[in-house]
């Protein structure tokens, strides 16, 4: 659990709900359920719209790294490096077979099989390269939908204001259902912008800050299948796994 970003969500809301009660305002007129679905479901009708539904799912599956990241492998990938750079060197590029069904990650296998399959080095690199790029890409499309959230949120709290001005005017005649009115109006905005700013833009930067992550490590593992592939010496490669591991 990164209770770093729990803490953040937390904070954030706290300090909303500290500034409504210091200003004298009730609690309970912050929940309107109205505003509450024009706004959610509105921005994720809109985002839905713009997004195919397999990246639309992907993003939202996404949102369990915010508050439970993946674990990181920089110190299995520096073991693993050092063990196929071992072997490479001493039994020769046929022996990194046996590592190609222990791991789980479909690019190590890969970068693997081409090792073992002999492919030239500066082919092997190309294709990882393509690789990198096509799931850097489909990631970033995922992730992109909290930032598209952020983007369609305020917006539709605006709408939500409007729908509830709406409702006040059609109901002018009668001041008992004024304030309910009203009160739409104004927290459909809060919703709205707040749902922007405190959660939407949030997860979606820290969901890319996570993708880059991977992206890094693939790179650097590509670059370490270049250098077993060309038979470079193990201390290239070691050079390499102190950048893994170096990286903040």
């Amino acid at each position: 659990m990164d209770w770093a970003s729990v803490a953040g969500l937390v904070l954030a809301v706290a300090g909303l709900l500290l500034g409504h009660g210091l200003e004298g305002g009730k609690y309970a007129s912050l929940l309107q359920p109205a505003a509450f679905a024009i706004v959610v479901v509105g921005t994720f009708g809109a985002v839905l719209l713009q997004t195919e539904s397999a990246t639309f799912m992907r993003g939202m599956r996404m949102l369990r790294w915010v508050f439970r990241p993946p674990p990181s492998q920089r110190a299995r990938l520096a073991r693993d490096i050092a063990n196929w750079s071992l072997h490479a060197r001493r039994d020769g590029l046929l022996s990194l077979e046996q590592y190609m069904a222990g791991s789980k990650d479909k690019f190590i296998q890969k970068g693997l099989r081409l090792v073992v399959d002999g492919i030239a080095p500066d082919k092997l690199r190309s294709l990882l390269e393509t690789e990198v790029t096509a799931y850097e890409f489909g990631q970033r499309q995922a992730a992109r939908i909290w930032e598209s959230a952020a983007g369609y949120s305020p917006t539709i709290g605006i709408l939500g204001a409007v729908l509830g001005l709406i409702h006040v005017m059609e109901n002018l005649g009668d001041p008992g259902r004024l304030g309910n009115g009203i009160a739409v109006a104004f927290v459909s905005t809060v919703y709205g912008v707040g749902l922007a700013n405190l959660f939407y833009y949030p997860v979606g930067n820290k969901i890319k800050n996570i993708v880059a992550e991977t992206v890094t490590q693939y790179e650097i593992l590509t670059d370490v299948f270049y250098d077993i592939a060309s038979g470079d010496h193990s201390r290239v490669i070691e050079e390499r796994v102190t950048c893994l591991l170096s990286r903040p």
